[in-house]
């Protein structure tokens, strides 16, 4: 790292403290009372006319309630991301970066979801997903939903669960998975079973 960068780090550093601080709703004396700093000493932390030392930094991140890494991360490179493609299945997945954990997955459906409770899958963690187009049926244990074009859903993955398309023809879905959910949809041969479940 340069000396350019070290400044540049240090620069956006201190802007992200007063905007944490603004944010909040916290004026510099509630801040500095928190972080067990001078209102003056902090005032010159982020105007830049006092050195930034480690301590401070962990101590203002723990009063902004984040971490020291989200305090000084660095924008990346690869902001822009390509899916990968399942051709066999009409599936894009993408995974999101800030969570290692959460992946997206757009689908197209075309058969409805099984009315055989047996044919349901049930696994722990969350599901939220959101219709693009057509119409949706999501199955959640005997209960039986119509997700319509533009709404959402969301609901634990422990209850037994299925999607599929209404018989008014095929929809297409944006789903979000925290890892545990992600795990519970891994084929098991070659396919998934239940319409997306």
């Amino acid at each position: 790292m340069t000396q350019d960068d070290d400044a540049g780090l240090e620069s956006l550093v201190r802007k992200r403290i007063r905007a944490l601080r603004v944010a909040q709703g916290l004026s510099l004396e509630e801040l500095a009372g928190r972080a067990n700093l001078s209102q003056s000493s902090l005032s010159r932390i982020e105007n830049g006319r006092r050195r930034l030392a480690l301590d401070q930094l962990v101590t203002l991140a723990r009063a902004l309630d984040t971490t020291l890494d989200q305090l000084v991360e660095t924008a990346a490179d690869d902001v822009v991301t390509s899916p990968t493609i399942d051709s066999a299945h009409d599936r894009l997945r993408w995974s999101v970066k800030g969570d290692p954990g959460v992946s997206v997955l757009l689908q197209r459906m075309t058969d409805p979801p099984p009315d055989d409770p047996s044919r349901m899958r049930a696994h722990p963690g969350r599901e939220w997903l959101v219709v693009l187009s057509g119409t949706a049926v999501l199955m959640l244990g005997h209960h039986r939903f119509r997700v319509e074009t533009h709404q959402a859903a969301e609901f634990p993955t422990m209850m037994p669960h299925a999607i599929g398309a209404a018989g008014s023809g095929p929809c297409e879905i944006l789903g979000i998975f925290d890892r545990d959910a992600r795990r519970g949809h891994q084929p098991d041969d070659g396919g998934e079973t239940g319409g997306r479940a």
